[in-house]
């Protein structure tokens, strides 16, 4: 799976075009601008996929900017978790509670859950419930290819915001990365919503809320 990592908008939020013999997902559309919505465009075009799914991590505003614009391009709406729905109904809200604005995505009509899959070309991505940051959050996975995207549940570093932001939970969040994240490998290399790639390995010996979080 090649995965195309993008960072867009004001709060400078990772979006993921992954693909695998010419079919591709979109992982968060966090394009702000036009000029933001094109880029992904021209990377579609120049590799020549076809976009399959269109997928978020998570509802959160800064996620969201770019995804009327690809709902309109290919005629399909985001996949997210059940409990993102009513997060995309108070997209309107979110933004201006952050002094932005959004055009709201459509209610996801396909929803994702914990054991369900993805597939394009020859890639079946695992979803994985991990919430904490936000009750909504999924992370995907490709065992084969030792890769995840993972949305704000784990950063280089750091982890997801857990305060000042409705139905969050510390120890959900910390729960989420030591029962399902790091579980996974230290070889794994994790795609975060925001910052750099990162790996299992490198967070587990050098995060210090993860060290804290599994008593090191």
């Amino acid at each position: 799976m090649q995965v195309e990592p993008f960072t867009f908008n004001p709060f400078m939020t990772n979006c993921f075009l992954c693909h695998d013999q010419g079919e591709a997902v979109l992982i968060d559309a966090s394009c702000d601008t036009e000029a933001e919505c094109v880029e992904v465009m021209d990377v579609i075009k120049e590799h020549g996929l076809d976009l399959c799914h269109l997928l978020l991590t998570h509802a959160h505003v800064d996620h969201i900017f770019g995804c009327r614009f690809f709902e309109e391009q290919f005629g399909q709406r985001f996949k997210a978790h059940e409990a993102a729905v009513p997060f995309i109904e108070r997209a309107d809200e979110q933004a201006t509670a952050f002094g932005v604005e959004v055009e709201s995505p459509s209610v996801p009509t396909t929803l994702l859950a914990e054991g369900d899959t993805i597939s394009f070309g020859d890639v079946t991505l695992e979803i994985l419930h991990t919430p904490g940051h936000s009750p909504d959050s999924i992370s995907f996975v490709h065992r084969p290819s030792r890769q995840a995207v993972t949305g704000d549940v784990l950063f280089q570093n750091s982890i997801g915001r857990t305060q000042g932001l409705p139905e969050t939970s510390r120890t959900q969040l910390l729960n989420s990365i030591t029962e399902k994240l790091l579980p996974l490998g230290d070889d794994f290399a994790i795609y975060s919503g925001h910052g750099p790639a990162t790996t299992i390995g490198r967070e587990r010996t050098q995060n210090p809320f993860v060290q804290e979080a599994i008593g090191k």
